[in-house]
C-alpha cells in the first residue's frame, strides 16, 4: 500500500476488526518493559532535562543577576522593549482585529499584554524542550530499546529502535514531541507529517522498517491518526499521534500522571517558580512606546491613533528598527 510515493511500512499492526485501533502499531508485538526506572534516576533525568531546556529557551524575558548595575539593567530594559515591539508585530494574530483592539489605548497597557503573551510563549517553548529531554532520557534508561539517539533534525526530536519480538528485527521510531495537538494548526499537520517521513525515509543509518510518531506530552488520550477531511484517507500510513497516556507509558513505563507528579516534585524542591503575574519594568514599556512612536503609531498622549498604520505594520510593511 502506498500513498504519495510512501510505502506502507511492514511493522506489526493491530488486525482485529473489532479493535478501534485497527491498523495502528501493535505495541504488544514489540519488546516490552522489563523494569521500571527508579524514582531517583527519574528525578535526575528531569533535573537534567530542565537544565538543558533552559539552555535552549529561557522561561524568563528579563533575567537580572546579582551584581548587575542600574545602568546595565536600564540597557537590558531598553533592549527588551525593542524585542517586545518586534514580538508585537510578529505574533499579532489577526492584523485587523488586533489593530482595531489597540486603537485608542495607551501603549503601556498594550505593552503589558504583549509582555505577558511573550512570557507565556517562552514558557510553552521551554516546556516543549523539557518534556522532549525527559522522554528521550527515560527511554535511554528503560532498557526496552536497542538504541536511543538525537537525530539533529528540526523535524524529529529523537529516534528510538525497539525489537519486534516475532522476527527479532528492529523497528525505528522517529519521534517529534509537542506539548498539545493544537501546538500546530490544522493546515500545518500535513506538512509536518510529510517532513518527518522524509527524515525517516532518507536516514542512511536506518536498518529496518520505521514509524513516525508525534508524541503529545500534556494532553490526555491514547492514539490517533490525522486524516484528510475530504477523502478520509490518512496523511501517512506510517504516522501516528501518541497522546500522553500512551506516549509516556511506551517510552518510560510511567503513566502521564506519574511523570507530571515527578516533574512537580523536582520543581517544588528547586524553589524555582514561574512568575505569572510579574509586571514589566517601566523602562521596558517606555522603550516599547518609543518603538511605537517611531513608527507613527501614537498621539501626544501615548495612545494608538491610527489602526490602519498598525495593520500595515502587522502585514509586513515596516523597516528594521534603528536601521539595524
Amino acid at each position: 500500500m502506498a500513498r504519495n510515493n510512501v510505502i506502507s511500512q511492514a511493522y506489526p499492526r493491530i488486525e482485529d476488526e473489532n479493535d478501534k485501533f485497527r491498523g495502528f502499531l501493535d505495541e504488544k508485538k514489540l519488546r516490552q518493559h522489563r523494569r521500571k526506572i527508579g524514582l531517583p534516576i527519574l528525578r535526575t533525568i528531569i533535573k537534567d532535562a530542565i537544565q538543558n531546556a533552559n539552555k535552549k529557551s529561557s522561561r524568563t524575558i528579563l533575567k537580572i543577576t546579582e551584581g548587575t548595575s542600574e545602568e546595565e539593567i536600564k540597557q537590558k530594559c531598553v533592549k527588551e522593549g525593542k524585542e517586545l515591539f518586534k514580538y508585537f508585530l510578529r505574533y499579532c494574530g489577526d492584523p485587523a482585529s488586533t489593530a482595531h483592539a489597540c486603537f485608542g489605548r495607551h501603549y503601556s497597557i498594550v505593552g503589558k499584554e504583549q509582555f505577558r503573551n511573550r512570557l507565556l510563549q517562552k514558557q510553552r517553548m521551554n516546556s516543549g524542550w523539557r518534556y522532549q529531554y525527559i522522554a528521550k532520557g527515560a527511554a535511554s534508561y528503560s532498557r526496552r530499546f536497542m538504541s536511543v539517539s538525537d537525530i539533529n533534525s528540526q523535524e524529529a526530536d529523537f529516534n528510538a529502535t525497539v525489537r519486534i519480538t516475532e522476527t527479532g528485527e528492529p523497528l525505528n521510531i522517529y519521534v517529534s514531541v509537542k506539548n498539545r495537538t493544537n501546538t500546530m494548526g490544522g493546515q500545518d499537520w500535513p506538512k509536518a507529517i510529510r517532513a518527518m517521513e522524509t527524515v525517516a525515509k532518507s536516514d542512511r543509518n536506518r536498518n529496518g522498517v520505521y514509524i513516525c510518531v508525534f508524541g503529545i506530552a500534556m494532553e490526555k488520550g491514547l492514539r490517533t491518526i490525522k486524516y484528510e477531511h475530504k477523502t478520509r484517507q490518512p496523511y501517512s500510513f506510517n504516522t501516528e499521534i501518541w497522546l500522553s497516556d500512551f506516549f509516556w507509558q511506551f517510552f518510560s513505563n510511567y503513566t502521564y500522571q506519574e511523570i507530571i507528579n515527578a516533574v512537580l516534585s523536582v520543581l517544588i524542591d528547586s524553589c524555582d517558580k514561574d512568575e505569572l503575574e510579574i509586571e514589566p519594568p517601566k523602562e521596558m514599556l517606555v522603550s516599547f512606546g518609543e518603538c511605537c512612536r517611531s513608527k507613527g503609531l501614537l498621539d501626544e498622549n501615548g495612545q494608538f491613533m491610527d489602526a490602519y498604520i498598525l495593520a500595515n505594520l502587522f502585514c509586513g510593511k515596516t523597516e528594521k528598527l534603528d536601521g539595524k
